[in-house]
């Protein structure tokens, strides 16, 4: 155990409590997931969303030997009071962690650092680290354990008697990704063993809980199911620390020869595939209160066999049961299930539409000539506004060196063309800006346009928000290097970013986070100055449908809006430069899409062309401005 940690603050929402859970099911998934850490690491507090809650409602039957402490929003830290919870923050620093995925990874981590013997807990990130990490606003599945799951049962137990509602759809999207086959990394290994095992005739895995296997396990957790299939057999041997065994591992010639394509799929062992990680404990609270419910409302489950098994295949999980005590838990003892006939879960398992995947038109074929000419017959052509400023420029050579986006470990012609960048952001900023004004570079990376921005205008006061956390710590190293104290750090989704301010800023904001800056903006009523970038990978999400505008969407569908994104994203120096041409159009296309949309909101908005061009293929520049 390492000593010296510093103390980190966590805080956590608290609106009520109900059976045996705290809610928001963001702070019981938070609490279940210290207890199964045994995590003492961050000092706990609480923050009503109410104003009359007494402390012992609040720290009455939580997590067994954690202190809890209460606090209201107007005392937390600044930096935290501009975020939604979980949130946590080093004491008196100004770097803050929200959102339940950030947050629940940072734990795991601080968990592992201060102890590197609990591997396990470190194995809960998954391969490759990434369980959780893609944010809710691209990710699917990230969506539906942070957001929807806890957010559909949550409504689930407050309706009323009367209102009693069908299974929710979140909860069946999640049974049907249950069913769905596994991909994980060296697959095809494992299937191979699983053929093999097919054509032996053999009906269970070998067994991996051996003696010592049982040795490892803690009070109260003997498997009373044992696993019976080989993707079991795999899981819980990792999950114990114990080698596959040898009879698996040998496969016969004719099982080498079998084509990928020929071999059987993997069945779910766990949320993510046949490996526990984080996503297992951020549902267990979730569905446990969900079955709970439908138990007292004597629902029959015959139609989630799926959800089911896994909720008791994780109890067998060592230190689950565990955690559950300390939450005071009391995990329900499922009977086997059989499944419903297929047309019965097919009438009942109807997912509506805004929660599956969009897959139409996901391959576009043809050029984007007839889509820019249907525009041009209407009257639209793409527009750029007159640089108000395009031979401005800072002085880099006067400025410290950690204010240079060479700092950020570029090479000399990026770093270059970097300040170029920079010099347009920075002038436009400069423009728009008045002391005292909040500045907030979204998206903002290693913190190049922050950084100059807070050493260029110490009456400003900035934050960065990023939620790739090495980048945001490259940022504040630079911060500290400079001595800047007008500046904050916010590792989150921009979701979980809810604060107030004057500027938005956003330098190559990819894809569709270019439209959830400009709808921050437009909702905090700021001025903002944006350069969008990744144009191919707009399309339509949860939040955002496109055409933006209204005068897009009455001449260009989906599918011609999406050909005009993708031949945006041709602008490399190196394709010919009537390609690069016709790219650079569709780029002032799809601007001018969200330009309209944002004056549809009371904004008069420019789209520019940063000077000098070469500076990046994607060099168009929004300055919108509230009117």
């Amino acid at each position: 155990m390492k000593d010296n940690v510093t103390e980190e603050h966590l805080y956590l929402a608290f609106s009520h409590q109900y059976r045996d859970s705290i809610f928001p099911l963001h702070t019981s998934i938070s609490l279940f997931l210290l207890s199964y850490c045994d995590c003492k690491l961050f000092k706990v507090f609480l923050v009503p969303t109410g104003e009359d809650v007494g402390a012992q409602c609040v720290t009455k039957n939580l997590a067994g030997d954690l202190e809890v402490h209460l606090i209201s929003r107007c005392q937390l830290p600044v930096v935290v009071q501009s975020c939604s919870l979980p949130a946590v923050v080093v004491k008196d620093d100004k770097f803050c962690r929200a959102g339940l995925s950030v947050v629940l990874r940072h734990i795991i981590q601080k968990t592992f650092e201060a102890d590197p013997s609990k591997k396990d807990v470190l194995e809960l990130l998954g391969f490759k680290k990434t369980c959780l990490k893609a944010c809710a606003e691209v990710s699917q599945w990230t969506r539906l354990c942070e957001i929807s799951i806890p957010l559909a049962v949550e409504r689930f137990l407050t309706a009323s008697p009367e209102h009693c509602q069908a299974i929710p759809p979140d909860i069946l999207l999640l049974e049907r990704k249950l069913g769905e086959p596994v991909r994980v990394h060296n697959d095809d290994k494992i299937r191979r063993q699983k053929l093999q095992q097919q054509k032996a005739g053999a009906k269970a895995a070998v067994p991996v809980l051996g003696e010592e296997a049982t040795e490892e396990l803690k009070p109260g957790e003997v498997h009373e199911h044992p696993p019976s299939s080989l993707e079991l057999s795999v899981a819980f041997s990792k999950l114990l620390a114990q080698e596959a065994p040898e009879a698996i591992n040998r496969e016969a010639p004719n099982i080498r020869r079998t084509k990928t394509s020929d071999l059987p799929l993997l069945d779910h062992v766990f949320a993510e595939g046949l490996y526990f990680t984080v996503a297992d404990l951020v549902l267990l609270p979730c569905i446990h209160q969900f079955l709970v419910s439908s138990k007292k409302q004597g629902k029959n489950l015959v139609n989630l066999p799926l959800i089911s098994s896994w909720y008791r295949r994780v109890q067998e999980v060592p230190g689950v049961k565990k955690a559950a005590g300390k939450c005071n838990m009391e995990l329900l003892q499922l009977p086997e299930l059989v499944s419903a006939p297929e047309e019965q879960l097919q009438d009942s398992a109807s997912v509506p539409d805004e929660l599956e995947e969009d897959h139409e038109d996901s391959h576009f074929v043809g050029g984007p000539r007839p889509t820019m000419t249907k525009l041009m017959e209407n009257g639209i052509e793409a527009k750029f506004s007159p640089h108000p400023c395009p031979s401005w420029t800072l002085d880099w050579t006067s400025l410290p060196s950690a204010v240079s986006p060479g700092e950020g470990k570029m090479s000399r012609d990026r770093a270059l063309r970097k300040q170029q960048q920079l010099n347009n952001l920075v002038a436009a900023v400069t423009k728009l800006a008045k002391p005292g004004d909040l500045i907030v570079d979204f998206c903002s990376g290693g913190g190049h346009v922050g950084i100059v921005l807070a050493y260029m205008m110490p009456s400003c006061q900035v934050i960065l928000i990023e939620n790739k956390e090495l980048s945001l710590i490259r940022a504040k190293d630079r911060s500290d290097e400079l001595g800047l104290n007008n500046i904050w750090f916010i590792q989150a989704n921009l979701d979980y970013f809810n604060g107030t301010f004057n500027i938005g800023v956003a330098l190559h904001a990819c894809g569709v986070a270019t439209d959830m800056v400009i709808e921050h903006c437009l909702r905090a009523r700021a001025a903002f100055v944006i350069s969008p970038c990744c144009y191919g990978f707009i399309q339509n999400t949860v939040k955002f449908k496109y055409p933006r505008s209204h005068q897009f969407k009455e001449i260009l569908s989906y599918k011609e809006h999406m050909i005009l994104c993708r031949f945006a994203d041709q602008t490399a120096v190196q394709l010919p430069p009537e390609r690069r041409l016709i790219g650079k159009q569709c780029m002032g296309l799809v601007d001018l899409d969200r330009a309209w949309a944002a004056e549809e909101h009371n904004y008069s908005v420019q789209v520019i062309s940063m000077e000098p061009e070469s500076c990046s293929p994607k060099n168009n520049m929004f300055v919108g401005i509230p009117t």
